[in-house]
């Protein structure tokens, strides 16, 4: 039975081989921290961010398997390392050929399957943020008010927040606020007729203004900002409507998240295809110097030339032999009279 794809590595080649996985392998060290380094910072983001997402969407699963994934290709570029500078001396590889083997299957099999994962979610889960942040949001921005609500004291601050920081304002953009009841019904005087007609106006029973909350304020902007009457023309005779972004955040906070979180999944996606990529190179070259050492029984300047190998056998004879074995006895085929029995010899009497 042949190997799967043989190569003939004379001495120097060896050396080289061994010489540049040590390289290979501290590279794959130092893009697998960075990667590290990637997913936690998503993950991160994500948790910081997890209120204005709808819990049915799946996108925290990308932060969690890449980092899984980062972990196990920094301790496969660690393994590689350490063997491939052992296979340089013959004193130092003999512990590492009982271990060699099922770490490069768990590398393999591993690391290798949570990156495939990683980088399948990299690419399928950032569509999932629109709908997501859609939903987020919008429930987000109608328990802005409700201050006094167990599990809600906290959502006007984290919206102000969010508003602050990423400097934006309502939903898709600041007319969002005219069409939900952002001031609590605590700072509303029932006795102020004005009030009374808002609400008695509203189908839902809502105090809807054409005003947003201050943290809508663009703090660079050379005039005061203006928080109320925003649709009447007359209410403020320097103040142009059509152009709100003078005193306001100009952008929704959908299309502000979206763009931030989107943006790092796809630098998390580019950092896992060059880990899979070497990581794949690293599992190769030690699998071929791994093979080539034991037929010159781990001297790496063995005398002759070794054949270094994936596989000991074709594929299908690998089949093959697993489905012999695993067959169990022989059974006759139709026509084909069984195996006669050996007689059995007497007992003994009592």
């Amino acid at each position: 039975m042949a190997p799967v794809l043989p190569l003939v590595l004379p001495l120097q080649p060896r050396i080289r081989l061994a010489q540049g996985l040590w390289l290979l392998s501290w590279l794959l060290v130092l893009v697998g921290g960075l990667t590290l380094l990637c997913s936690g910072h998503l993950l991160v983001q994500v948790w910081h961010l997890g209120t204005f997402l709808a819990p049915s969407c799946p996108f925290s699963a990308l932060p969690q398997v890449a980092l899984a994934a980062s972990a196990v290709a920094l301790g496969t570029g660690l393994v590689g390392s350490g063997a491939s500078r052992a296979s340089l001396d013959a004193e130092q590889y003999p512990p590492w050929r009982g271990v060699l083997g099922p770490l490069l299957v768990a590398g393999t099999a591993g690391g290798g399957g949570l990156l495939v994962l990683a980088l399948g979610l990299a690419l399928a889960l950032p569509g999932t943020l629109d709908t997501g942040l859609e939903e987020g949001l919008g429930s987000a921005l109608a328990h802005y008010k409700d201050t006094e609500v167990p599990g809600r004291c906290q959502a006007k601050r984290l919206l102000d927040e969010l508003q602050l920081r990423h400097h934006c304002c309502g939903r898709h953009g600041y007319k969002d606020w005219f069409g939900i009841q952002w001031v609590s019904n605590r700072y509303l005087d029932p006795n102020d007729h004005d009030v009374v007609d808002r609400i008695q106006s509203n189908v839902e029973g809502l105090y809807l203004i054409d005003g947003v909350p201050f943290s809508c304020c663009n703090p660079h902007s050379p005039r005061p900002c203006l928080q109320s009457q925003l649709s009447d023309p007359h209410a403020h005779p320097l103040f142009d409507p059509r152009q709100p972004n003078l005193n306001l955040w100009s952008q929704g906070c959908h299309e502000v998240l979206l763009g931030h979180l989107q943006g790092l999944a796809s630098t998390l996606g580019n950092m896992l295809a060059v880990t899979f990529l070497l990581q794949t190179l690293v599992l190769l070259g030690l699998r071929y110097l791994q093979t080539a050492l034991e037929g010159l029984g781990g001297v790496i300047d063995g005398g002759g030339e070794a054949q270094g190998y994936l596989f000991p056998a074709g594929l299908k004879d690998m089949l093959k032999t697993a489905w012999l074995q695993g067959v169990g006895p022989h059974r006759p085929a139709p026509g084909e009279s069984p195996p006669e029995e050996p007689p059995k010899e007497g007992l003994p009497e009592a």
